[in-house]
């Protein structure tokens, strides 16, 4: 029986239904009790629909929309006039609880724009915060959030990102009092500008976060911390720097198996280890950024994922919606900040 429903932003992203219609039918055969509404243009969507068996086709609906929000919109643009758009509309269906949770890889800027004002924040919570989980040395996840929706913040933000993050891996993980770091230019208390100097001010004397200082970027794939805070500008260069070194090393890695007779033989027998190693290098698989500290849930992908990358933000949302992550962090928050205002 199906129980859970996804809103899919069809059209978002550089790609479209190109991508975003071929991952949902994946994603149907990995979640038996999934039903994906895909939100855009019926005659588009329908082109990327296979001849799939009618069980799935069953558990696909269309909304016809007539507005796409483009890359270059600004935030304040699609929110006043794409009132028929793909990704305002998929984000209705989660307000109006029709859908456990909305997928995306539109525009970033809008797509925080629209969910702060259709779906609002959590208590105590001004702004959200796209927030993901990056693989580190030791096995253990590592959230690094802001990762783009908000390019400027102040201690305030900074310091409700550093609550929202830990309740989050506490949430989730079930790991009790996870650390906590400000990501900064040097470890040293007098680094960084007023904002992260003031936010870990704000840390430092909140018993409820355990807040370990600041750490330097080489400090992020390590695993000795579970919670790294920034804001979104630093965020977004950090995650695309890190994407595209992991790309290098992976095309540098396949071009040194193909060098020398022995080499290749080498690789051959060892082909099952080689390919786990590059999967786990393979950016792709880390893809899809949840937007928290909202009422529902919201899961940004990549705007130039392909299908396979694109499934993994359909995976995450899912797992989230299963887990009903917003009343989780929102338990949590309200014992937080209750305690930190008493």
């Amino acid at each position: 029986m199906t129980n859970l429903t996804l809103a899919l932003d069809a059209m978002g992203g550089d790609h479209g239904p190109h991508v975003t219609v071929p991952a949902a039918m994946q994603a149907l055969k990995f979640h038996t009790n999934l039903k994906i509404i895909l939100v855009g243009n019926q005659t588009e969507i329908q082109q990327y629909l296979p001849s799939a068996p009618s069980a799935d086709l069953d558990r696909i609906e269309i909304i016809h929309t007539t507005e796409v929000v483009t890359m270059c919109d600004r935030p304040v643009h699609a929110l006043r006039s794409r009132k028929n758009s793909s990704m305002r509309v998929a984000l209705e269906l989660v307000r109006d609880g029709k859908a456990a949770a909305c997928v995306s890889a539109g525009n970033t800027g809008a797509l925080m724009a629209m969910a702060k004002v259709l779906l609002k924040t959590l208590p105590g919570i001004d702004r959200p915060a796209l927030v993901s989980c990056l693989p580190a040395v030791t096995g253990k996840p590592v959230y690094l959030l802001d990762l783009g929706a908000n390019v400027s913040c102040d201690s305030e933000a900074l310091f409700q990102f550093a609550i929202m993050g830990s309740v989050l891996c506490e949430a989730v993980h079930k790991k009790a009092r996870p650390k906590v770091a400000l990501l900064n230019v040097g470890i040293e208390e007098v680094k960084g500008n007023d904002q992260v100097q003031q936010a870990g001010q704000l840390l430092q004397h909140t018993d409820q976060v355990n807040y370990i200082g600041f750490v330097e970027g080489d400090e992020i794939y390590t695993g000795n911390v579970d919670v790294i805070v920034c804001d979104g500008f630093v965020g977004n260069i950090t995650l695309k720097a890190s994407e595209g070194i992991a790309k290098l090393l992976v095309h540098q890695l396949k071009r040194g198996l193909k060098d020398g007779f022995f080499v290749r033989l080498l690789s051959k027998l060892i082909a099952p280890h080689i390919q786990a190693v590059l999967s786990k290098m393979n950016p792709d698989h880390y893809n899809g950024a949840s937007l928290i500290g909202l009422r529902g849930i919201v899961v940004k992908s990549h705007g130039n994922a392909d299908e396979a990358a694109f499934l993994q933000a359909l995976n995450l949302a899912a797992t989230e919606a299963k887990r009903r992550l917003p009343e989780m962090i929102k338990d949590r928050l309200e014992s937080i900040l209750l305690d930190i205002n008493s």
